[in-house]
């Protein structure tokens, strides 16, 4: 009967003390780094997403904008005038990289259109990569902190077991009230890696679906741009 007391009275002393703060604060000085790093990875992850996620939406609205005054039936050149004071992006940025182009080779001579095409799809190409590397910033942490955090917090789990076997070795005693709190705040450091890593996993794969789109969005607008371009320079040879 006094055994099963103890047993009891020892859960209950285990259960009592295993909480959130006290498994941070009672780990060892490794177990308590890899910890506050993953802390600090998952609120730059967040911090990633929400900015990431601002910027898509901001980024979507300016290219549904500007499309409606591009087809508008609006001169280019109109447009060019009340865009080239500004600082544009996405899809703005296309139209004035080649409309740009365009307007250096009218002011140079009639041989300069032979190979303005071939220019003008250079500079969209180079325009539309310098877009998507903007969109993509940073994405590549969302990734990496995914991937390595995981193992980060299992690094500290295993550190933490080795801390608390040593501990149970030196005093002999393999009651639950010894074993416990130390094999919690091992499997603590998983967690964490865990929290950092579902969301950053989630959200870079969610976030470069969208960069992806709008990257097609890009793309298809400078064909169709290229292809009006290319006939006001056909036109203008022909003539």
């Amino acid at each position: 009967m006094e055994s099963t007391e103890i047993i009891a009275n020892g859960v209950a002393a285990a259960t009592s003390d295993i909480t959130l703060w006290s498994m941070f604060w009672q780990a060892a000085f490794v177990v308590k780094l890899v910890m506050l790093g993953l802390v600090a990875a998952s609120v730059w992850c967040w911090g990633i997403i929400i900015d990431k996620s601002l910027l898509y939406a901001r980024t979507q609205s300016a290219m549904d904008r500007f499309e409606d005054v591009f087809w508008s039936g609006r001169s280019l050149d109109e447009l060019y005038d009340s865009l080239k004071d500004t600082n544009t992006n996405d899809m703005a940025a296309v139209f004035m990289a080649a409309m740009g182009e365009w307007k250096r080779s009218l002011q140079a001579n009639a041989a300069s259109f032979m190979n303005l095409t071939q220019r003008i799809d250079k500079v969209l190409d180079v325009t539309i990569q310098r877009e998507v590397g903007r969109l993509e910033s940073k994405l590549l942490v969302l990734a990496t902190i995914g991937a390595a955090s995981p193992f980060i917090g299992l690094f500290g789990t295993v550190w933490g077991i080795m801390t608390a076997f040593r501990g149970i070795a030196a005093s002999k005693n393999t009651s639950l009230a010894v074993v416990a709190p130390g094999i919690a705040e091992a499997l603590f450091a998983t967690a964490i890696g865990l929290f950092a890593a579902i969301p950053a996993v989630i959200a870079y794969n969610w976030l470069q679906s969208r960069a992806a789109k709008q990257q097609a969005r890009l793309e298809a607008f400078a064909d169709e741009f290229s292809a009006i371009l290319s006939r006001h320079v056909d036109q203008r040879i022909g003539g």
